[in-house]
């Protein structure tokens, strides 16, 4: 007999799949972080045309070990965005040239089952690479990124995942001490920047793998 949670989550994930492929969306269902992991290096790294690689933080990407492997491998040219042992400035300048590299990883805030991609940053800089400058950017999300639609993604990124972020980087902004977006105007506030992909244009530069695990803020 089928576990029933099991076969939920795949026919969800297979949903979601098929809607992002839909809308021009590169669109992938791995079973775990290290099912991720491989579709990255065997099925799309191949087809990269450089070996130019950066990334926005996201602690799903992290899981995956991808950052972790191009750090350490020297056929790749990583431009690292975060370094406590380099300036602000230094940061800044190396976040403006990962818009124009071969290949930009990250997650996602929110994924919508009418395949849409919905974020919202403190800086820009992971957003900014989703929407203009790689040639190609892998987006990797835990099945618990997945809404319904709009409305419950902006509520979900609102209420859960930019508080916890708040939490994580260790902010002073309100939602820290009580859970609860209070749209503050705290000079450390997370919530700076939205950003809605209905589409991936050109179709297939954004390739999105879903994971049957929940992973992520």
């Amino acid at each position: 007999m089928e576990k029933p949670m099991e076969k939920y989550w795949e026919l969800r994930l297979e949903r979601c799949r098929q809607a992002l492929e839909e809308n021009n969306f590169g669109a992938y269902v791995a079973a775990d972080p290290e099912g991720a992991r491989d579709l990255v290096m065997k099925e799309i790294l191949p087809d990269i045309g450089g070996p130019r690689i950066s990334w926005g933080g996201s602690v799903t990407l992290a899981a995956t070990g991808l950052v972790e492997h191009f750090r350490t491998s020297p056929e790749y040219d990583l431009i690292e965005t975060f370094d406590a042992s380099v300036t602000r400035d230094v940061i800044m300048e190396r976040r403006r040239n990962a818009l124009k590299v071969d290949l930009f990883l990250s997650g996602t805030n929110a994924v919508t089952e009418t395949g849409m991609l919905v974020n919202l940053d403190m800086v820009g800089n992971r957003v900014g690479g989703m929407v203009f400058g790689p040639a190609t950017v892998i987006i990797v999300a835990g099945r618990n990124k997945i809404v319904p639609g709009l409305d419950e993604a902006m509520k979900r990124i609102r209420t859960l995942a930019a508080p916890a972020n708040a939490i994580r980087l260790g902010k002073k902004t309100p939602c820290v001490h009580t859970s609860t977006c209070s749209d503050c105007r705290s000079s450390d506030r997370i919530c700076n920047v939205w950003t809605i992909h209905e589409k991936s244009y050109p179709k297939g530069r954004i390739k999105v793998i879903l994971i049957n695990q929940d992973l992520g803020l």
